[in-house]
């Protein structure tokens, strides 16, 4: 089970955490999300501005729940235990575990497609047919690779981002220089012929793509950044990660996102297939073979997560077991996905859906350990079971600003589909601003409500959630120490 992990354990080298996540985003799912601008109407200076400075603040976001690993030593669901209680944390632990299945099947199925445009442009299949049968078998294989590794842990992981990122990102280069260079992509693109956007309609799409490709991406991450961190030295300097970690991020999100969106002014399209082969021609065969690793590397990573947020539920699986399930479940879920009819509209709702809650969720992480508990260093009680904790089992405070949060982003979100179009997006004519409307709704409330108990508990030094009267709290601020003693080494 998950336990915290100790000083001797932890690595002094950065270049583990910077290929970790650029590995994750040297992926086809983001020149998919700068060929969703274009798709969704806008035209290529909005859609790189959209792009740029959104990822540069969520990116930035990104940085301190990286820190708040490496701090803690504990994973994002294991810090939920502190601000929404010991059993309540269960909420949030369900939540990134479906999320984690639902980015394991979306890649894979952005893989598959590229690897049955392949196919087809080598005549192995007719792109006119279904090919079932050809695309549930690659899928098959494809997730098996991504399950022998997740199932290594880590380490493994580490390895595999930190060999195979160099040539991949020479192949990226090389693919970069030919589009921008012979492809004849229009850096004048405004939009649709006869449907460019001006006024507030433009604004609002801004808005709208703002949500699901800038900032939303990055505060999309905020959930799986202290997985990963927690394994990185209190010697580094906080500083030093936040800035590797978000280099790693932001740099090849928004190099391929303008290549996508390039691409995308071309046919229009964020088909992942259609942008390679209708692009390249035959140096598509190298370029989807090496870029294939990109999908991979992002799926370990939501497989990791997958493990350990279902840990956090207190189930007494071990995460390797819980790698080969979250394979069958994703698999099933990219199944699902062959039948969908539009993919950009359907990545636009998920898009939007994570931010809903991951916006709301940081609110409150981000007031309760740099607010709250910013002066505190112990945090071994984090990773007590049930019968042992002394947290509460729930905190009402946290439940309450949740979902007063998700109701307020819903109301301020205007997405693809009527049901996540919110009447106050909807009566501001589609200006959507559902990530701060989230982030300062549940960050506001979780702080006017927990501020009373805090104050209580600040001279004690222990932590706000712990279920205590002030006199054991004192025994406990004493002794706290000690606790982590207690706790048995991890196993990697």
């Amino acid at each position: 089970m998950l336990q915290p992990v100790p000083e001797s354990a932890r690595t002094t080298k950065l270049s583990g955490q910077f290929w970790i996540w650029a590995g994750a985003n040297v992926a086809p799912i983001n020149w998919i999300l700068g060929a969703l601008g274009i798709q969704l109407g806008l035209g290529l200076s909005d859609t790189l501005f959209v792009l740029i400075v959104g990822n540069l603040i969520g990116m930035l976001g990104f940085g301190f729940f990286v820190i708040l690993g490496q701090k803690t030593g504990a994973t994002g669901m294991l810090l939920s235990r502190g601000a929404f209680g010991r059993r309540g944390a269960y909420l949030p632990a369900a939540i990134q575990a479906t999320i984690a299945i639902g980015w394991a099947a979306v890649n894979t199925w952005i893989i598959l497609d590229l690897v049955m445009a392949l196919f087809a442009l080598i005549g192995w299949v007719d792109p006119a047919a279904s090919n079932f049968g050809w695309r549930i078998a690659t899928a098959g294989v494809i997730m098996s690779i991504q399950v022998i590794i997740c199932y290594r842990g880590y380490h493994a992981i580490a390895k595999f981002e930190r060999w195979t990122m160099p040539p991949t990102i020479v192949v990226l280069i090389a693919m970069s220089i030919l589009a921008w260079t012979h492809l004849n992509i229009d850096w004048s693109y405004a939009g649709p012929a006869g449907e460019v956007l001006t006024g507030m309609p433009r604004i609002a799409a801004m808005s709208g793509v703002m949500t699901a490709i800038g900032i939303g991406w990055g505060i999309g991450w905020f959930t799986y950044a202290p997985d990963y961190s927690r394994f990185v030295s209190r010697k580094i300097r906080p500083a030093k990660l936040f800035t590797v970690s978000v280099l790693g991020q932001f740099l090849p999100v928004v190099w391929l996102g303008i290549l996508g969106a390039s691409l995308a002014t071309k046919n229009g399209s964020a088909d992942p297939g259609a942008l390679i082969v209708e692009n390249f021609g035959t140096f598509a065969i190298p370029v989807i073979l090496l870029v294939i690793h990109g999908p991979i590397a992002t799926n370990i990573i939501n497989m990791y997560t997958f493990g350990v947020a279902v840990q956090a539920l207190d189930v007494k699986v071990s995460r390797k077991k819980l790698s080969i399930l979250v394979g069958a479940l994703s698999m099933l879920a990219v199944i699902g996905f062959m039948f969908a009819r539009n993919f950009g509209e359907l990545l636009d709702t998920w898009l939007i859906a994570i931010v809903a809650w991951v916006a709301t969720w940081g609110g409150i992480m981000a007031v309760h350990y740099f607010v709250f508990e910013r002066r505190h260093k112990n945090f071994s009680y984090l990773f007590l079971p049930p019968e042992k904790t002394h947290l509460k089992a729930f905190n009402p405070v946290a439940f309450i600003a949740f979902f007063a949060g998700i109701v307020m982003t819903w109301m301020c979100m205007y997405g693809a589909i009527p049901a996540l179009q919110g009447p106050i997006a909807t009566a501001l004519g589609g200006i959507d601003f559902s990530w701060l409307a989230g982030t300062i709704t549940s960050a506001g409330l979780y702080f006017a409500l927990g501020y009373p108990r805090f104050r209580r508990r600040l001279r004690a030094g222990v932590p706000l959630g712990i279920r205590l009267d002030l006199q054991d709290d004192a025994v406990l601020a004493e002794h706290g120490d000690a606790c982590a003693e207690k706790i048995p080494e991890p196993v990697v």
